[in-house]
């Protein structure tokens, strides 16, 4: 008799406490549920977004390679207002200076990469904006421009080049010495690297020969 009554007094003490606290019980359970399927949602929505984003820039790349520029152009615009916080974009923005370029419109393509480098939250998408900013400043004609551009901060990865575009610079300064050592370097980091780099030996070459008629 006295288990049963100590059963029933654990019954009872068990409904007390279901009556006062099984309502935010409940309500905590379905917090959780709701919070969960909330998270799946958010994201089930990034995946399709990012999904969405890598088609858009397939078919950039392809009007991009393909020479319909205009189109090219009105889709960068497309990607960056819909997907304007990914990878996507800012690869878009770039092949987006790089068609400015190839119309002629070299102040249009400068404005473009400093957007990325100054928006673009991605280290390597930064540099390579630089490097290509110098590039161009160094074929407008600014190659004091362009060496202050490539003394910010450039990942490791691209240092090669890095040097290579500092070498055009200086060789545009009369600085030959200076850029000599410069392709040099390019040359060595990317063999260090094991990564391609065209055209710095020939300028070497170039440079070499223009020496020798002197």
């Amino acid at each position: 008799m006295a288990e049963l009554r100590t059963e029933e007094e654990q019954l009872e003490a068990i409904k007390r406490w279901w009556k006062e606290n099984g309502t935010s019980l409940i309500a905590g359970v379905a917090i959780a549920i709701a919070g969960v399927v909330g998270w799946n949602a958010w994201q089930n929505y990034q995946d399709n977004q990012a999904e969405a984003a890598s088609m858009r820039y397939q078919h950039l790349v392809s009007l991009a390679d393909g020479g319909e520029v205009g189109e090219a152009r009105n889709l960068v615009v497309e990607i960056t207002d819909n997907h304007g916080r990914t990878l996507y974009a800012d690869l878009a923005r770039l092949i987006d200076a790089r068609l400015a370029v190839d119309e002629g419109d070299l102040g249009e393509a400068r404005r473009v990469l400093e957007g990325v480098i100054e928006s673009s939250g991605r280290a390597y998408v930064q540099g390579l904006a630089r490097v290509r900013l110098a590039r161009l400043q160094v074929a407008e004609g600014d190659a004091e421009a362009a060496l202050d551009t490539l003394a910010r901060d450039v990942p490791a990865a691209l240092a090669a080049q890095q040097a290579d575009v500092r070498g055009d610079a200086l060789h545009a300064l009369g600085r030959d010495d200076d850029a000599r050592q410069a392709w040099q370097e390019a040359l060595a980091v990317a063999e260090q690297r094991n990564q391609p780099i065209y055209g710095v030996q020939l300028k070497l070459d170039a440079l070499g020969a223009e020496e020798a008629t002197l």
